[in-house]
């Protein structure tokens, strides 16, 4: 029996598609028609297919998460709170932001507690161990204040790489935001190191150590408007984006 097998047990694929929030019934019967939306790697043109709760759905080669209990949570993390559940020395740390959510998230990778910026958080362990593990390479960009003016010849040493006292590193993109000013310069770091406090390490290897760092972008999650403290679920978009990334590298 195939996962769309009208016959089949289980819900009709448009019927778990709404409730995903993919789109509503109508909308998403139209998307099965034109051979948009695939069960188990093969495309669904048939109405009445049902699928299995366990079944890998792609639309327009997008993962969709069937779980409902599962929850994909961004956070923009303070400076000055630890990337911890509970932290022994007493200092502030994330259950500060998790204890009002209903399910028990953990975050997904860390920030150094003098970063701020997007922090993952989800209770898909699955997700958060292909996200945070090093070999898989998840890009993540930060903006950093740094002192001193940093010019072009500069980004460039980032780009071509250098040798730290634990290896080789160099940026995946790298460039100067707005105009040096009052002895500071912003710079846009882009890069797939999980190694520890890599990029306060290579500014401060150029001779701009770091005064503030904020992390914008992982993977394709975008810190965007969300401010300092504040906690947002994840759009269908943005949870199918991590999925799909998280699902490729398995």
């Amino acid at each position: 029996m195939t996962p769309t097998d009208p016959s089949a047990e289980g819900e009709r694929l448009q019927k778990v598609l709404a409730a995903a929030g993919v789109a509503s019934r109508r909308v998403v019967e139209d998307m099965i028609v034109a051979g948009r939306i695939s069960v188990d790697g093969a495309v669904v043109t048939e109405l009445g297919s049902r699928i299995r709760p366990d079944a890998q759905v792609l639309v327009d080669g997008t993962a969709i998460q069937l779980d409902a209990t599962k929850r994909y949570l961004m956070l923009n993390k303070p400076t000055g709170v630890v990337s911890t559940m509970a932290d022994e020395q007493g200092r502030p740390d994330l259950r500060e932001f998790t204890d009002p959510i209903e399910e028990r998230v953990y975050n997904v990778g860390r920030l150094d507690t003098d970063t701020s910026g997007l922090l993952l958080l989800t209770n898909d362990g699955e997700l958060a161990h292909v996200l945070a593990h090093p070999s898989f390479g998840v890009e993540k960009t930060y903006v950093a204040k740094v002192r001193g003016t940093v010019d072009q010849r500069v980004i460039r040493r980032l780009l071509d790489g250098f040798e730290l006292d634990d290896g080789e590193i160099h940026a995946d993109a790298a460039r100067l935001v707005g105009t040096p000013s009052r002895g500071h310069s912003m710079v846009e770091l882009t890069l797939h190191s999980g190694r520890n406090r890599i990029v306060r390490r290579m500014l401060d290897h150029v001779g701009h150590p770091v005064v503030e760092l904020v992390r914008r972008s992982f993977g394709p999650l975008h810190l965007g408007t969300l401010r300092s403290g504040q906690v947002r679920e994840l759009t269908t978009m943005e949870r199918g984006a991590i999925l799909t990334i998280s699902r490729s590298q398995r």
